[in-house]
């Protein structure tokens, strides 16, 4: 496993996230406590989680429960100091007005009640999982900075923002000598480019956010199980990844990255993440893993980087209108 700064920071973390969406869904807590234990034995330090995972499940899952996974692993494996460990704060933790959102009363409490699932007294990173237009940006900033000075988080950042609402972050951090946020988390992968390359990605690389990129690998449309014309697997994302990408450009790419990864004996899924990997401004893609298995596939992408004809090959393929400037500007 390799190691890279996050951002500007001192931090070190390995170059791939283990995710966690997954725990208490569609992995039950035995192999979630394996999947973890494989990445730490393969190198990895850096575990991405969120306070509301996995409500969405219903009667057999429930907001925090993913937290509570991990903690209970981190209690039993002990050495907390050697995991770099990331959740986040926003979304309706608990009934009433205040359940919510980026006030300084939900984020105090959140935070305190995820230290308490994840059975640590303090979070390494804390990350804003999206923006709250109704609470000012100074009143956000101003809760993180104090739970930066108190101890319980060591850095913050944020998720899913505008790039606008992240300028401004960075700039009242400065002007008020707040916490500032050392990383970006947003949606990125060779299927959704404009949404991060366009504006988010230049101000990253120009004030030194690190950028830890969820759905790397579009929601599983580029683990090569998706081939043009053969039945789609069985996946609960299945039918929207078939939605969204197979089209003749999804195809196009998927054949593309097949031929690459056999040149290196890699496999669509890694040649995927190399291509992330191979951009410097990307510090850690966050991988999703059901089984020891596909963890193990994934981790084969570590030190695995593409070349300038390579990259030009799949940027090509994956295009979109850029008024002529080029892609890594």
């Amino acid at each position: 496993m390799e190691y890279k700064k996050l951002g500007r920071t001192g931090l070190r973390v390995s170059e791939l996230c283990l995710g966690t969406m997954q725990f208490g869904w569609t992995a039950d807590e035995a192999t979630s406590h394996s999947v973890m234990s494989a990445f730490f034995e393969a190198g990895g330090n850096f575990i991405d989680t969120a306070n509301i995972y996995s409500s969405w499940v219903g009667e057999a899952s429930y907001a925090g429960k993913s937290e509570e996974i991990i903690g209970r692993w981190l209690e039993n494996r002990g050495g907390r100091h050697e995991v770099v460990l990331a959740t986040k704060v926003r979304g309706n933790m608990w009934p009433g007005p205040n359940g919510e959102g980026l006030s300084r009363s939900h984020i105090i409490k959140a935070c305190d009640d995820s230290l308490i699932r994840l059975k640590t007294d303090y979070i390494d990173l804390y990350q804003c999982h999206w923006a709250d237009m109704n609470t000012p940006i100074e009143e956000t900033l101003s809760a993180l900075n104090d739970l930066v000075r108190v101890g319980k988080v060591r850095y913050i950042g944020a998720s899913n923002y505008p790039a606008w609402r992240l300028m401004e972050a960075i700039a009242t951090s400065e002007i008020n000598g707040y916490a500032r946020f050392d990383c970006f988390q947003p949606e990125y992968s060779l299927m959704e480019r404009a949404s991060f390359e366009v504006e988010a990605m230049p101000l990253c690389k120009h004030y030194g956010l690190g950028v830890i990129n969820y759905t790397p690998l579009a929601g599983g449309f580029l683990t090569g199980k998706y081939r043009r014309d053969q039945p789609k697997p069985e996946s609960v994302r299945a039918d929207n990844n078939v939605k969204r990408f197979g089209d003749d450009r999804g195809w196009s790419l998927i054949d593309a990255l097949d031929e690459i990864g056999k040149s290196h004996n890699k496999s669509v899924a890694q040649t995927a993440l190399a291509w992330l990997l191979t951009n410097p401004t990307i510090t850690a893609p966050i991988l999703g893993a059901n089984s020891i298995a596909q963890l193990s596939d994934l981790c084969g992408t570590v030190g695995y980087r593409l070349s300038i004809a390579e990259m030009s090959r799949l940027n090509d393929l994956t295009s979109y209108p850029r008024n002529g400037r080029p892609i890594w500007d």
